[in-house]
């Protein structure tokens, strides 16, 4: 109706005629011409026409989208949304409600306080130069106060205005992410990150840090730094670098905490970008509960000492340390990585952060330099229980694989910031609220009038230059004393260092394949922190598979189904050593053995043998059943080496199998054999020691087992039975930690660092 309003009136006297005439006279009925009489109503049908299919098919298309959308959902019912944010339209926000709304200070101290002013605060806000900021939690004395010192209690924090308080729990030092935004509010340019219970050494933070970057202050100098040589070396213990080989810090992966021994070499870097500076602590250092606990019998203060004359170290990009948020300087151009997550415990909370702010930190140029002790921090005798740290160490060796491989094809960097964070909850390395989190700090650090730092183009995708010799610098550290388990250390620690490199130089490209039938939430660590330092890599199976440590499922009736899928991961691998957990290995008695021969126990008379069926139970009979079905189908070098071995078609050897090797060349002989097995349910005690006399003859066998200790039943004195002169002992239980520091103290005799590892 519209179409036709809008067409030009007739003539009046054509409107007379057609009202007086209802029926017009006759026309030619030719089509042109009905056509031009008709125009306007065709184009009106046309369009109306048009319209409704258009109606028609924006229905459609959104009822697709609709679908493909819940589709998509169906597929991915815990995606987690990556925040969108208008970075133009953030608004200032600026302290209103403070008496300090109008003070500025370019140096803070930033520390979380839950009880009354220690002396070593005290000895915080004489630092010249220096304004400390306490912030409160709920654990917080109501009157607490001390002069010189700004103080944020809850109520006053409430009051800030960020976006952060939303998210941070009321009785943890995260609380002091508020801390950082009310510094940088008020004119920060530096922060230390500090706790309560660290003296500055010598009262002055510019002793060892680098406080000023530019400008007359700063240092003008050339700093060392680790060799990026071998691009798969991604984390390092600093403390070897300190002269503590020993000691390792929280946050370093526990396979790592055996690499002892010093650098090879040293490069350099120009300084200027040292955007975080990681402090060393004397007196008690940032150390885990492993090592807390482990390391003294009776409640003893620690007092460890560094080198404070060794340079101060450099990290290239690819290569991370552990930076924790109690003896740390940050640069305004890393302000950014000081946010604390929340949605992870307190002792992982710090740790991750800081393996998170390096990787980001190469996205601007910036590193990573750990300084000689700048704080003596004083031991409380007390510490988290090992169950606080858990996961972050079954997490932390594949989250920094995991930081080094990322990538972001964002063009701001705070949208590199933002993603990395949500790429890290989808991998499980925290959860949905440190996302959310994140763009709440973002927003943040924008409002009170941070600059986001510039792009710079990342090294690791760049071809890495060859180290030629001029530029390799040589610096060997020193070896100072150290104490475990109250007894201070002599030269004989030396012979001890060199038999534990001598050990991993011999088996660090051997895989140790465990089979754990006793509480792998109690043990599997544990396991991998003592067998860790020696092989490649320690994989542990179990009946119930446990992704949060690692551990894989496996069924010990036919472990040996298992194997093969372990052999193609390790290809380059030297061989594959087996071992269950009831029995204790002595790998210093093993490296006279030949690993290009298979071992297995069929020296230990209680181990192996040779029975017949006849007369036996019905599982005996089964079981030799089986096994003529499967040497019946094997190829004929197979079935000659097993018939050489056995004389008698009715005979059955019998293994018990708790521990037996498989070097590289082998390990496609032991996968043919277990296909074909197939389907037949062959008992792994039948079955290993069938494969292993169908591979080669037993002649061939390499014989470092055949003087283990051996018992079919525990005895009641463990201590009098364990042998350190053994290859092996069996059987041992271990199912708590109490059993496996028990343990560690008696395999001593035979590797006396382990006094110093756990």
């Amino acid at each position: 109706m519209l179409v036709q309003d809008r067409t030009l009136p007739k003539s009046p006297k054509s409107q007379i005629r057609t009202s007086s005439h209802r029926f017009s006279d006759s026309k030619s009925l030719d089509f042109s011409t009905w056509v031009r009489d008709n125009l306007f109503k065709i184009v009106t049908v046309l369009l109306l026409i048009a319209t409704i299919a258009a109606l028609s098919f924006l229905r459609n298309f959104t009822d697709t989208a609709s679908l493909i959308q819940s589709k998509s959902q169906e597929h991915s019912p815990n995606a987690i949304p990556l925040p969108v944010i208008n970075w133009n339209s953030i608004q200032p926000i600026a302290d209103k409600s403070s008496v300090y709304s109008r003070f500025r200070s370019e140096k803070w101290i930033v520390v979380s306080v839950d009880r009354y002013p220690t002396d070593s605060l005290k000895k915080l806000v004489k630092i010249k130069g220096w304004q400390v900021l306490a912030i409160g939690n709920s654990r917080t004395p109501k009157n607490w106060n001390l002069k010189g010192a700004i103080f944020l209690s809850l109520d006053m924090q409430a009051n800030l205005g960020f976006r952060v308080l939303d998210f941070l729990p009321y009785d943890s030092y995260v609380r002091k992410s508020c801390g950082y935004l009310f510094a940088i509010q008020h004119g920060a340019k530096k922060i230390f990150d500090a706790d309560d219970r660290g003296d500055v050494i010598g009262d002055d933070l510019g002793k060892h840090f680098d406080v000023e970057l530019v400008g007359e202050g700063a240092r003008q100098e050339t700093i060392l730094q680790y060799s990026h040589e071998n691009p798969n070396r991604t984390i390092v213990n600093p403390y070897v670098h300190f002269g503590q080989r020993s000691v390792w810090p929280r946050g370093l992966p526990l396979e790592n905490v055996g690499e002892i021994s010093h650098e090879e070499f040293y490069t350099e870097v120009f300084g200027g970008k040292q955007f975080i500076q990681q402090g060393i602590s004397n007196g008690l250092p940032d150390v885990d509960s492993v090592f807390y606990f482990t390391r003294k019998p009776s409640l003893e203060a620690f007092d460890i000492r560094f080198d404070d004359r060794a340079p101060k170290v450099a990290l290239p990009q690819g290569m991370m340390v552990p930076v924790n948020s109690f003896n740390t300087i940050y640069q305004s151009s890393a302000f950014w990585a000081l946010m604390l997550p929340v949605s992870v415990s307190t002792m992982a909370s710090d740790v991750l952060r800081g393996f998170w702010g390096q990787r980001l930190l190469w996205e601007i140029g910036g590193y990573v330099v750990v300084y000689p002790p700048t704080v003596h921090r004083y031991d409380k005798i007390e510490a988290y229980p090992f169950s606080e740290e858990k996961d972050l160490h079954v997490n932390v060796g594949r989250l920094i694989k995991f930081l080094v491989s990322w990538r972001s094809n964002k063009h701001r960097f705070f949208e590199k910031v933002l993603e990395l964070s949500h790429s890290m909850a989808e991998e499980g390395f925290w959860t949905e609220r440190d996302v959310k989190f994140t763009a709440a700090w973002l927003q943040d650090l924008i409002a009170v009038g941070y600059q986001q730092p510039r792009l710079m183009s990342l090294e690791l995708d760049r071809p890495r230059a060859s180290i030629g010799h001029g530029d390799r610098k040589e610096f060997v550290p020193r070896k100072l004393p150290s104490v475990h388990l109250g007894v201070e250390e002599t030269g004989t620690v030396s012979y001890e260092i060199g038999n534990l490199i001598r050990w991993r130089k011999n088996f660090g490209n051997v895989v140790l394949i465990m089979f754990c039938s006793g509480p792998v939430e109690r043990t599997a660590l544990e396991w991998r922190l003592l067998y860790g330092r020696i092989f490649k890599t320690v994989i542990i199976l179990s009946e119930q598979k446990n992704e949060d440590l690692a551990v894989e499922a496996g069924q010990l009736e036919q472990v040996y189904r298992h194997l093969p899928k372990i052999f193609s991961r390790y290809t380059s691998a030297e061989g594959f050593l087996f071992l269950q957990d009831d029995t204790i290995l002595n790998y210093w008695n093993l490296l006279q053995a030949d690993k290009n021969k298979l071992w297995i126990t069929d020296k230990v008379s209680k181990s192996w043998s040779t029975v017949s069926p006849n007369g036996k139970s019905d599982w005996y009979s089964k079981q030799a059943e089986m096994v003529k079905e499967v040497v019946s189908t094997m190829p004929v070098h197979f079935q000659v080496n097993y018939k050489e071995a056995i004389r008698s078609d009715q005979s059955l050897i019998i293994c018990s199998s708790e521990l037996f090797y498989i070097p590289q060349h082998l390990a496609a002989d032991f996968v043919d054999l277990v296909n074909l097995v197939g389907n037949v349910q062959l008992h792994y005690k039948v079955a290993i020691p069938m494969f292993f006399v169908s591979m080669d003859s037993p002649h061939n066998f390499d014989s470092v087992f055949s003087t283990m200790v051996y018992k079919r039943k525990p005895p009641t004195n463990s201590s009098t039975f364990y042998s350190a002169q053994a290859p092996a002992v069996h059987p041992w239980n271990v199912s708590s930690e109490q059993d496996f520091i028990k343990l560690i103290r008696i395999m001593a005799e035979g590797d006396p660092l382990l006094m110093e590892l756990f």
